[in-house]
């Protein structure tokens, strides 16, 4: 791919990923990785404008039917879709519709955008992990294929050990810290072909692993904060996006955006 490209449109379509959690900012809004892509690519180009579509929470079936149409009448020249990972979580899944709604997603979106960018998105080290992780890889087997069919690029943060680090990974365990969504974005950004700003694979420094008795207070401090909260919403098939806006709907001239310093 050509270096220093130019785009000055940019559409993120998807999930909580997407939408930036844990990146939390002082005002209580959640930055992410889609924001700083989009930072950068406007400083490039004057008249860049964005749209943020994604929702916390969000199925595959959800963003196909909900965000996928909107943004393939945006006509951006990037457009990015991560979902499913979500779908691969729940206690049982249908794999089979999962693969029909990503067919779905990708065959209204690449005809209609400049780039289309799938991804096969991090897992953080750990049994979740290491339970989900068939699904997981029969989604991202999916994606691959479906690139390659479609010409669309793949960003492969499920290869990075970095990004698997569970020092990446907020006290949720489910989103990534500031430090993991800037590494994300700036393997966006290399993905379209653009001059890296640094070697976002790099591993963090080795460190001792906490104590038995840290450990256990971190485990029950999730268990009580992050896992009962979700296991109750599944039960009585609740989302955390339930009600909940698009984050950015509209592509507007970045600039008009009421946004925070993205440096």
């Amino acid at each position: 791919m050509e270096m220093n490209a130019s785009y000055t449109s940019f559409v993120a379509v998807g999930d909580s990923f997407t939408e930036g959690m844990s990146d939390l900012l002082p005002d209580g809004s959640y930055r992410g990785w889609a924001d700083l892509l989009a930072a950068r690519l406007a400083a490039r180009e004057p008249d860049f404008r964005y749209a943020n579509l994604a929702v916390r929470g969000k199925l595959i079936r959800q963003i196909a039917e909900e965000q996928v149409p909107v943004a393939a009448a945006m006509g951006a020249d990037v457009v990015t879709l991560v979902g499913g990972l979500n779908d691969t979580l729940r206690p049982k899944v249908d794999m089979g519709r999962v693969r029909g709604h990503l067919e779905e997603a990708v065959e209204l979106l690449a005809p209609t955008c400049g780039k289309l960018v799938l991804m096969r998105s991090p897992g953080r080290n750990g049994p979740v992990m290491e339970r989900f992780r068939p699904r997981m890889e029969e989604l991202y087997a999916l994606i691959e294929e479906l690139a390659a069919r479609h010409g669309a690029l793949v960003v492969d943060l499920y290869g990075a050990a970095a990004l698997a680090d569970p020092r990446m990974w907020d006290v949720d365990r489910l989103h990534l810290t500031a430090e993991g969504h800037r590494r994300v974005a700036e393997a966006v950004w290399q993905t379209l072909g653009l001059p890296p700003g640094e070697d976002w694979r790099t591993e963090l420094p080795a460190a001792a692993p906490p104590g038995w008795a840290l450990r256990r207070s971190q485990d029950l401090s999730f268990a009580r904060q992050h896992l009962l909260p979700w296991v109750g919403r599944r039960l009585t098939g609740r989302s955390s996006g339930d009600g909940r806006p698009a984050k950015r709907p509209e592509l507007l001239p970045y600039e008009v955006l009421d946004r925070q310093d993205l440096s």
